[in-house]
C-alpha cells in the first residue's frame, strides 16, 4: 500500500523591496551575504540587499537575460539578447572574456553546480511550413563552454527557440525545453543526447489574434538528486494572445526509457499566468514557481517536491522573471520588472529584487 508523502510546511514572510533602474531579467547570489548580481534590460548590476544600493557595472550591446556567479573564481559570467557570453572580473572590475556565442538572443544560460560549465540556449521562431512548424536551426541552439577559459565543448541540436536549459547537481548532464514542448537531454561525459520527448501541455496554437505557436518550456530544473526534471511555463490557452493559461508545472521521471510523467500542478492550486523560474530550496524538499499574473492570486507559490502540494504564495508586485534561495535557505530573492513610467522626462526605475524571510 503506498503512502501519502508527508507535505513540507514552509512560511515566506517579506523582508525588504529594492528598486533598479530597469526591468531585472536574470539574478544571482554572491558569496558576499549582502551582495546580489542582477541582470537588467541596460547591463548587470551589483546590489546590496542591506540598503538597496546598486552600481551598474558593465553592459552588453542588448537586454542581458541571465547571469551566474562563480564563487571559486570571483567572477561573474552573463548572457545577453545580442548573443554573447560576457566573463567579468570582480577584484578588478573589468570584463576579461567575450564570447560570441550565438547568432540571435541567449534566452537562457546558466552555471553547473562545480562552477566548471556554462550553458546557453537560443533560436529564433520563424514559421518552417503551411502548419507555422518552427523552421530548423541554422546554428546548434544549445552551447557548452568551459566556465575557466571560455572554449567551447559542446554544439547540441534542438529545435529553434529553446527557451530554456538546466545542468544537472551531479554536474552529468544538460536538458533544454523549446517553444514545442520538446526537451533534449545530453550526456555531458560523452558528448551525446540521451533523452527526447514532447509534452503538449505548454504550447498553444493562436487562432484569435494571430496564426502562431505561442508559450513553451519557459523555465526548468533538475530535482536534488538529478533523477527527476521539472518543467514550468503556462497551460493550453484558449486565446494564446491574452496569456490565460494556467500557471504550470510538470515533473518527469526523465532517466526512464520512456520518461514518464509524474505529478503537475494539482487541480485547484493555480491561476493563470506564464511562469518564467523554477528552482529548487537548498534543502531540497520544496521548489519555487513563479512568473506572471494574468488572474488568480499568486504569482509565486512554493510547492512540496514530493507530494506536489503548494505550501505558500506570494503576490508580487509585477512580472517575475528569476529566483533563487540564499545558500544556507534561509531568504529568498525574487526578481523582475514592474508597469514603466509614461513620463520620459523623469523615468522611474522598473527593475525589483523582494526578499523573503523563509521559515
Amino acid at each position: 500500500m503506498n503512502e501519502t508523502p508527508e507535505t513540507k510546511s514552509m512560511k515566506l514572510t517579506k523582508q525588504a523591496s529594492h528598486e533598479i533602474p530597469s526591468g531585472v531579467l536574470g539574478i544571482a547570489h554572491g558569496a558576499d551575504e549582502d551582495r546580489l548580481f542582477a541582470a537588467c534590460i541596460d547591463g548587470v548590476y551589483e546590489l546590496s540587499l542591506s540598503d538597496g544600493k546598486h552600481r551598474r557595472l558593465y553592459e552588453h550591446q542588448s537586454y542581458v537575460s541571465s547571469v551566474a556567479y562563480l564563487p571559486t573564481h570571483n567572477t561573474l559570467v552573463s548572457a545577453g539578447y545580442d548573443g554573447a557570453l560576457h566573463w567579468y572580473d570582480l577584484a578588478s572590475d573589468t570584463v576579461t572574456r567575450q564570447v560570441d556565442a550565438h547568432q540571435f538572443w541567449s534566452w537562457k544560460m546558466c552555471a553547473s553546480p562545480d562552477e566548471s560549465l556554462i550553458a546557453s540556449a537560443t533560436g529564433q521562431y520563424l514559421a518552417g511550413g503551411e502548419k507555422y512548424e518552427p523552421r530548423p536551426e541554422n546554428e546548434p541552439s544549445v552551447k557548452v563552454y568551459d566556465a575557466k577559459d571560455g572554449t567551447l565543448l559542446h554544439e547540441f541540436e534542438h529545435v529553434p527557440p529553446v527557451l530554456s536549459v538546466a545542468i544537472s547537481p551531479d554536474n552529468q548532464y544538460v536538458a533544454a525545453g523549446n517553444l514545442m514542448g520538446e526537451v533534449r537531454v545530453w550526456d555531458l561525459t560523452r558528448g551525446e543526447q540521451v533523452k527526447q520527448w514532447t509534452t503538449d501541455a505548454f504550447t498553444s496554437w493562436g487562432i484569435i489574434k494571430s496564426h502562431c505557436y505561442i508559450g513553451g518550456i519557459f523555465a526548468m530544473s533538475f530535482s536534488p538528486d538529478s533523477q527527476e526534471l521539472f518543467l514550468a511555463g503556462m497551460g493550453p490557452m484558449r486565446d494564446p494572445m491574452a496569456g490565460n493559461g494556467r500557471q504550470l508545472w510538470q515533473r518527469f521521471a526523465w532517466r526512464e526509457e520512456v520518461p514518464r510523467l509524474i505529478d503537475q500542478t494539482h487541480e485547484g492550486q493555480s491561476g493563470e499566468g506564464l511562469m518564467e523560474t523554477l528552482t529548487f530550496h537548498p534543502e531540497g524538499e520544496v521548489f519555487l514557481m513563479g512568473g506572471r499574473l494574468r488572474g488568480g492570486k499568486w504569482n509565486a507559490a512554493l510547492f512540496d517536491w514530493q507530494s506536489g502540494e503548494r505550501v505558500e504564495v506570494v503576490k508580487f508586485g509585477g512580472r517575475i522573471c528569476d529566483s533563487c534561495f540564499r545558500q544556507n535557505g534561509k531568504q529568498l530573492f525574487l526578481s523582475g520588472c514592474k508597469k514603466q513610467s509614461s513620463s520620459r522626462d523623469k523615468p522611474k526605475p522598473f527593475g525589483i529584487v523582494d526578499i523573503f524571510d523563509v521559515g
